[in-house]
């Protein structure tokens, strides 16, 4: 049966999305995003699937500093919408918590729910991490919000659905292999993930993008990080909607070839069809 990797705990969000995005395929939790990379070269895992940002955190930081350097290929996205759920051990109701555990992030999109409960909330490593703590104390009084699948896990009770404040809450992840799987250039619902270097000089960036805006290329997302502990060498990810092999793209890439250092391509792959949804 092919594994797909992720990190996380048992339970985790990632292990949600994965079940979701290859559905029948046996989920490989992992402690690190590198531990999950590593377990697609070492023939662990068949794929990984990769957060690299959030609608309410923003980007994923560990994935910017590891995707370029990993070897892999992006070969789809997926997006999972993030449903909090409170959850407790079995018997136990709302009004028996008294603290509740989960990752800060999650306390984060959670404020509301701890603000009527009069709860002490209590920050752990992870979500579903903190449901297996809770699953071990079996106390009424200790609660977690994670995952439904966290509580299927572990034996947990849902004690209330959907109580993180924002609906909009929303992780998309790259879905990373050991070889490429290019789709068709005939089709239009292509993304193409690259990363380039330019120099720290005034306008390098702007004639880095113009080919972009010259050939209709539409940019869907775009990262800058430093390099090597410098405030002026910067490396840049982006994703742009076509395929490199269409007319209108392979000319952008031409000129920025022109103007840029390091041009990769990390992959070429199907757009979801939750993007425009999510």
């Amino acid at each position: 049966m092919p594994v797909i990797a992720f990190q996380g705990r048992p339970g985790a969000y990632s292990d949600l999305a994965c079940r979701q995005a290859r559905p029948g395929w046996t989920t490989l939790p992992c402690p690190t995003f590198a531990d999950a990379i590593d377990a697609v070269h070492d023939g662990r895992a068949d794929e990984a699937l990769l957060a690299c940002e959030n609608t309410l955190a923003g980007r994923v930081p560990d994935i910017h500093s590891l995707l370029p350097d990993a070897g892999l290929h992006i070969v789809g996205e997926y997006f999972q919408r993030v449903e909090h759920c409170l959850l407790g051990v079995p018997g136990a109701t709302i009004e028996d918590i008294r603290r509740i555990h989960t990752h800060p992030v999650a306390l984060g999109q959670v404020r509301k729910l701890v603000s009527e409960l009069g709860v002490e909330p209590v920050v752990q490593f992870d979500t579903a991490g903190a449901a297996e703590m809770v699953a071990q104390w079996g106390r009424k009084e200790d609660a977690a919000i994670a995952s439904s699948l966290a509580a299927d896990l572990n034996g947990l009770t849902v004690l209330r659905s959907n109580v993180e404040d924002a609906s909009h809450n929303t992780t998309r992840f790259y879905r990373v292999s050991r070889k490429p799987c290019i789709p068709s250039p005939e089709r239009t619902d292509v993304l193409t993930t690259l990363l380039m270097r330019v120099g720290n000089c005034p306008g390098a960036l702007y004639a880095a993008l113009g080919g972009f805006s010259r050939h209709g290329i539409n940019m869907t997302r775009i990262e800058s990080y430093m390099l090597d502990g410098s405030f002026t060498a910067t490396q840049f990810l982006m994703d742009v909607e076509g395929h490199p092999e269409q007319a209108a793209l392979a000319s952008a890439l031409a000129e920025l070839e022109q103007v840029s250092d390091d041009l990769r391509i990390l992959g070429v792959y199907p757009s979801s069809l939750s993007r425009h949804a999510a």
